[in-house]
């Protein structure tokens, strides 16, 4: 929605001018609408506007409060106004002329550092508070809002993006290879580092409190597994899901402009158009903006893996929607590869993200500024497998054969391979089945398969990494924990800033309605059988959208396999920039990729373009090589 940027030196040296107006305009791309900076001595903060909401008209940044000694700089968007003017007193004033801004500023005043656990709503924000010579930041809970630093001996700096913080000399610029090494495992758990040595993330969830000898990281946030909701009935938590939903579409669709919607078929973005739709009908008659990808020249053998047409159409066939569709199948997956790198600043394993690209033209063309998505449906309200191990664990095998049955029958697989996937193996200790691979199998380390150079992989321990991430992520027991830990992923904070970084590049704010805290915290707490029963998955929300969703929307089993344009395509359009990194130009990625591994994966992959380790492996490869030759170092 807007950038944040800063500068804090910590023995008094007053911060150079021109240094904020250099970060400005490397980030003017993220705030079109104007931009200010606040200086005082040794500390300097900046931002850049995109108006979005109402509210957002009226915002000068960055903004003192009246005593003058607090200064706030925000990329934010708060959903409990009407909450926080009354907890924070501030009702002598009409709610339409107090800004986002002065919410968080006023709640900093009355709450200190434990104000980010007031805030609903997805916000980045810098305080500078003088009385305490500290910086206060915080950002998210699931991270929508980006937020990056630098810290050395005498200097803080921070911005919205890596590449405001290069504007400053001291900054080194030195590849952070471990980084390297997770990447070309797909590995993104980590939720701190980046491509760059000593730049990080502000995680999500988190805040950090910044001064001469304070560098205080803290969780503000996180779920509770032991936490249960309990109603009476089906209809009761179909009825409350649906409320809090529809309440974190209505506070997303708070705009001064058009408003759009990402739209594949899916049960996730067909939910929030259809919700969104309604909603803005009762607004003045307002209509919602939908943008799907479409293939139709893709051959048939692949468009029946991902056509979802049948489905948008159900969803664009109601009134008050203006659908517009992409014809992804004509473009290379590696479009405008040279304008993506400049705007990701980092190598990234995103291999769809060409079609978000294309979309996002389209949107911006459409002078829509506010786009709501689907990310991440499954996680929040989950498909609830875990219950089925649960019921072995409770003795319960009546019921857990009769759910397996109807789970195999409705998802069109073999009974036994239910039963062993999703009821049996789970039960095992991760040890015992991590110790029984190695005992049964002489498979190569798991980095092996993913082409990285043995010599790399050796020297930063890849293999003693993947297993400490293994052990994290082997402590989930119940379906409870089993959900928590989903949504504690680092995956899901890493797309949505792979997301943030896309669509600022098109002046374009995004919304995610599942990322809404009540309702990750409501999915969570409400018994595993209301996820999960009578072969259905995902129940509540299906329940839930009984008369929005068109009903073959809503019994919907299939999901379309996106690679199913990617992988083909990529070797249609980039034969030749596959063959020049990979045969020609190999020694710029040798260092880390074992070169005959990543030849033979893509000659099977040329014969086998579906081939999804290959492709995989090809593409993740290929792309480091391109980044690496657009940054210097």
């Amino acid at each position: 929605m807007s950038a944040i940027f800063g500068i804090y030196y910590f023995d008094g040296q007053p911060v150079d001018a021109s240094h904020l107006g250099q970060m400005a305009e490397i980030l003017n791309h993220r705030g079109i609408d104007g931009g200010d900076i606040w200086r005082q001595n040794s500390v300097g903060l900046g931002h850049r506007m995109l108006w979005t909401t109402p509210e957002s008209l009226l915002e000068k940044l960055p903004l003192k409060n009246s005593a003058g000694n607090l200064v706030i700089t925000a990329d934010a968007r708060i959903d409990n106004r009407d909450e926080l003017i009354d907890l924070l007193q501030l009702s002598d004033q009409p709610p339409s002329k107090i800004t986002d801004t002065q919410l968080i500023l006023a709640a900093y005043e009355k709450w200190g550092e434990s104000c980010p656990e007031r805030l609903l709503g997805d916000f980045a924000f810098v305080i500078w508070d003088r009385r305490q010579q500290i910086l206060f930041c915080a950002r998210d809970p699931m991270g929508v809002k980006p937020l990056y630093y630098y810290r050395s001996h005498n200097l803080f700096v921070f911005a919205s993006e890596i590449k405001a913080l290069f504007c400053l000399p001291e900054v080194p610029r030195k590849l952070n290879e471990f980084r390297v090494g997770q990447y070309l495992m797909r590995v993104f758990e980590d939720r701190e580092i980046t491509f760059y040595e000593d730049i990080v993330r502000l995680p999500a969830a988190h805040s950090l409190t910044i001064g001469v000898e304070t560098h205080q990281l803290r969780r503000y946030w996180s779920l509770d597994p032991y936490r249960e909701i309990r109603l009476s009935s089906n209809q009761e938590y179909a009825q409350a899901y649906r409320e809090i939903f529809t309440e974190a579409v209505n506070c997303r669709l708070r705009s001064a402009f058009p408003v759009g919607s990402m739209l594949s078929g899916g049960l996730d973005s067909s939910s929030i158009a259809c919700v969104a739709r309604e909603i803005l009908a009762r607004q003045d008659n307002k209509k919602l903006h939908t943008f799907s990808a479409i293939f139709p020249g893709l051959e048939s053998e692949y468009l029946q893996l991902i056509d979802e047409r049948f489905y948008v159409d159900l969803v664009t066939a109601q009134e008050k929607i203006k659908p517009h569709y992409i014809e992804a199948d004509s473009s290379s997956p590696l479009t405008n590869y040279d304008q993506v790198f400049w705007h990701m600043d980092e190598g990234f394993c995103a291999p769809n993200l060409y079609l978000n690209w294309l979309i996002y033209q389209k949107v911006q063309a459409n002078h829509v500024r506010v786009v709501l998505d689907g990310i991440d449906g499954d996680s929040t309200i989950s498909h609830g497998h875990a219950y089925l191990p649960e019921l072995i664990r409770n003795f319960q095998f009546k019921r857990f054969l009769k759910e397996s049955r109807a789970y195999a029958s409705r998802s069109y697989l073999p009974w036994g391979q239910v039963i062993w996937q999703w009821g049996i193996q789970p039960l095992i200790p991760d040890c015992m089945w991590r110790l029984s691979q190695k005992i049964h199998t002489t498979t190569k380390p798991i980095w092996a398969d993913n082409a990285v150079n043995p010599h790399f992989a050796k020297r930063l321990q890849l293999s003693e990494y993947l297993d400490q991430q293994m052990e994290l992520l082997s402590g989930a027991v119940t379906p409870r924990e089993v959900h928590c830990q989903s949504l504690n992923s680092g995956l899901i904070q890493y797309v949505l800033e792979m997301a943030d970084k896309l669509a600022n590049a098109f002046s374009i704010s995004l919304a995610f309605p599942f990322c809404d805290r009540r309702l990750i915290e409501f999915c969570v707490a409400i018994p595993p059988e209301q996820k999960f029963s009578a072969g259905w998955t995902r129940l509540v929300a299906r329940r839930a959208m009984a008369d929005i969703l068109p009903t073959e929307l809503r019994a919907r089993v299939s999901k379309a396999n996106l690679g199913a344009n990617f992988k083909p395509k990529l070797l249609e359009f980039e034969r030749d920039t596959l063959e020049q990194i990979i045969f020609d130009q190999s020694d710029s990625i040798a260092d880390y990729v074992d070169i005959p591994a990543l030849r033979a994966a893509y000659y099977r992959y040329s014969t086998n373009p579906m081939a999804e380790e290959d492709a995989m492996t090809v593409y993740t490869a290929v792309n480091l090589g391109k980044w690496l030759e657009n940054v210097d170092f």
